[in-house]
């Protein structure tokens, strides 16, 4: 179970370079209409299958570890739903690790913070850092699979 508040940010934070950093590929191999979905991910060489199923503060989510030849031949069954960005790794206090989104590609200026908890109520007691923007945990257009199939939303401004 994944229990995760999502917020955007209007502005990179000050010092983000001493935060660590890696490059995230993901792709969505199949969405079905209820948000279950199937997705691979490619990050610091280590290549992952995940689905995921339901919506809002808690979804089911299992991994599974995949080489990086099976990655290969399930990449090109992701055409039009790709995502590219950089996660940044922020300590929040509390064993808490905000995980800064630096979206690349058609979604460059696109800033999104996810943070996950232990529990649904460590998630509603949660106070956000005053940097986070609206919180959009609820909103299906910043759900990843939306953003790699239909782009990010028009309205939304990007950094």
């Amino acid at each position: 179970m994944e229990i995760e508040r999502k917020f955007l940010v209007p502005e990179l934070p000050r010092g983000l370079e001493r935060s660590p950093a890696t490059r995230i590929e993901q792709g969505y191999i199949a969405i079905a209409n209820d948000g279950t979905e199937l997705r691979v991910r490619r990050r610091d060489g280590r290549c992952v299958l995940t689905v995921k199923g339901g919506s809002g503060l808690s979804r089911t989510e299992e991994e599974i570890e995949i080489d990086a030849e099976r990655f290969a031949r399930l990449w090109p069954l992701t055409e039009g739903r790709r995502l590219e960005k950089t996660r940044h790794l922020i300590p929040a206090g509390a064993d808490l690790t905000i995980e800064l989104d630096v979206y690349l590609g058609p979604l460059t200026g696109l800033l999104v913070a996810e943070v996950e908890f232990g529990s649904e109520e460590a998630a509603d007691t949660f106070e956000p850092p005053a940097w986070f923007g609206s919180e959009v945990t609820d909103d299906a257009r910043f759900k990843n699979q939306q953003l790699a199939s239909v782009g990010a939303p028009a309205d939304v401004e990007r950094s």
